[in-house]
């Protein structure tokens, strides 16, 4: 299967990309781990990514793209992936349609997972990272330490990263909603959405999410 996935901060998409991508057996493909990978291993596009990063600035679509294309061209993606982080908006979507269409190959579905806004703004804004190990993450909610600020593990302090605030959450979300969120407009269009609530344990919501694909597919 070739599956998009989609959904504002704090939807849990990596959580959900790693299972999924498993209990499918195709490779989770995300933008983070694309561009960490070629600028840790200094290819043409990671020099070229991390020259406009080190300058503040965006990485151009068409760096994106190059990096999406390069990866969905190896071995392990022959026969399906799961993109994560990518297509972030229209101009993107139109480049993979084109991507795929020059390989006789579609989409299968696009999952959109859908958290209520309020509910983006607890989850992130309430997690504490250890600040000797940034593995050691809590929340305020939903995995309170035994002591508050004090990490279980190693009993370093806990803090609130910046971008983790309730203010940049709220323009993070007016982000995607601004430039990711017309993607699924797109493709409705194609009749390749599948939107399911992505609230409760996480073995209940990629049950959901497999059980919608598995229609979407048939």
């Amino acid at each position: 299967m070739r599956i998009v996935l989609v959904g504002p901060p704090g939807a849990g998409k990596g959580t959900q990309a790693a299972f999924l991508a498993k209990n499918l057996s195709i490779p989770h493909i995300s933008t983070g781990d694309l561009f960490r990978a070629n600028i840790s291993q200094q290819t043409e596009l990671g020099k070229l990514a991390k020259s406009y990063m080190d300058k503040g600035e965006l990485v151009p679509d068409e760096v994106t793209i190059a990096m999406a294309k390069d990866r969905m061209e190896q071995p392990d993606a022959e026969h399906g992936f799961l993109l994560d982080g990518f297509p972030r908006n229209v101009s993107q979507a139109e480049a993979l349609d084109e991507m795929l269409s020059a390989e006789a190959m579609k989409l299968d579905g696009v999952l959109d997972l859908e958290v209520p806004e309020d509910e983006v703004v607890r989850r992130i804004a309430g997690r504490r990272i250890c600040r000797n190990d940034s593995a050691h993450v809590f929340h305020v909610t939903y995995k309170p330490a035994k002591a508050e600020g004090v990490c279980d593990v190693c009993g370093g302090e806990l803090y609130q990263r910046d971008d983790d605030s309730e203010e940049t959450v709220r323009t993070r979300l007016e982000v995607y909603h601004t430039q990711t969120e017309p993607i699924i407009d797109y493709y409705k269009a194609q009749g390749l959405v599948v939107t399911i609530l992505a609230l409760g344990k996480v073995e209940e919501v990629t049950a959901r999410a497999m059980e919608a694909l598995s229609r979407q597919a048939a």
